[in-house]
């Protein structure tokens, strides 16, 4: 019984840890990866709209982007779009496409970037730790109404607790990589 509340909260954590890895790939790491126009809205006809929707976004160069867009009426808005954004690229386009060459990152860049990194991380262990406190309360809500023993309330908070620390490490582990993504050069 108390079983599917571990697995739930153990599913809670790996999606936790899914939308933490997804975040940390919008941020820019000295190459050119679409990802990091997933968080640019334009202003499509009166509707906020993704770049990836408008269009192909292609990486020719290691350190170069090129949004091909299907509507060409939409380039200066997409481009204001660019620059209004916190990603740090100047576009330029050809009246057909719109490029983006990613800058060289620089040191103080770099640092700038992985404190992101540290913060996104630890919001993702707040929510980890959240849904543990969760899982903890209904586990002792079962025990009050009668439906588990003292003996299995304590079995269950250790294996949530077992599960709790390996997704903390998992975690640990993608700040990790991300951080020496953007540190080396």
């Amino acid at each position: 019984m108390y079983t599917d509340n571990l697995q739930t909260a153990s599913e809670k954590m790996d999606k936790s840890i899914a939308v933490i890895q997804k975040d940390l790939s919008t941020l820019r790491a000295g190459r050119a990866n679409p990802q990091i126009l997933d968080r640019i809205l334009v202003d499509y006809y009166g509707t906020p709209t993704p770049i990836n929707q408008l269009g192909n976004i292609s990486s020719p160069e290691p350190r170069m982007l090129v949004i091909n867009l299907w509507d060409t009426k939409m380039l200066s808005a997409v481009e204001k779009a660019i620059q209004k954004s916190d990603i740090g690229i100047n576009p330029t386009n050809d009246g057909k496409i719109i490029r983006l060459v990613v800058p060289e990152l620089t040191e103080e860049r770099r640092k700038e970037l992985v404190k992101q990194v540290r913060k996104q991380i630890e919001e993702g262990k707040i929510a980890i730790r959240a849904i543990r406190r969760d899982t903890m309360e209904q586990l002792k809500k079962l025990k009050k109404d009668g439906e588990m023993t003292e003996d299995d309330l304590k079995l269950a908070e250790d294996k949530l607790q077992k599960a709790t620390d390996a997704h903390i490490k998992d975690i640990d582990k993608v700040g990790a990589d991300k951080e020496k993504e953007i540190m080396s050069v």
